[in-house]
């Protein structure tokens, strides 16, 4: 899967009530939570945003409650890629689950600054900085993985699965 876009950046420790604010979570509706993300941290990302765009930031990503509303509310706002020094734990798994592609990848980190362009190819791994020119890399979705993100999460591959199951 190939992402591409522009570099949005945030410090370290960014929780899940500020991806999605928690006076939002009545609703699993993703185009109102996309409306709301980030709006605490950053009021200008969702006018800023557009399909592809990259999330960058430092340690312990998505860390706080164990809400699916924040992977959904940053893909559903056009993020294509969250890079990060490191996740939670739960946000990793519900990230993957709902088809939001995140990476791990420090130097990447540390080299991408806001507003770069940025290229994103999850099957090998490989993080362009296009703005600097600067190859990074990350560890690549196996392919069990790759099958979740590309289906738009773990739902919708199951549920193709199911549906070819049927049909053989």
């Amino acid at each position: 899967m190939n992402i591409h876009g522009k570099a949005f950046r945030y410090g370290r420790d960014v929780n899940t009530d500020v991806i999605i604010p928690a006076r939002y979570l009545n609703t699993s509706d993703a185009k109102e939570l996309a409306a709301h993300a980030m709006e605490d941290l950053d009021p200008g990302f969702v006018a800023a945003v557009e399909p592809g765009d990259v999330v960058v930031a430092e340690e312990n990503f998505g860390c706080g409650s164990s809400r699916e509303h924040a992977p959904v509310a940053l893909k559903a706002a056009g993020v294509g890629a969250v890079i990060a020094k490191s996740y939670a734990r739960i946000f990793y798994r519900n990230a993957i689950d709902m088809g939001l592609a995140i990476l791990e990848a420090p130097e990447a980190v540390d080299g991408i600054r806001a507003g770069d362009i940025v290229s994103v190819d999850t099957s090998t791994g490989e993080i362009v900085d296009e703005t600097t020119g600067e190859t990074f890399h990350a560890e690549p979705f196996p392919p069990f993985i790759t099958e979740i993100i590309e289906a738009g999460g773990l739902v919708e591959r199951t549920r193709r699965q199911l549906a070819a199951q049927r049909e053989a």
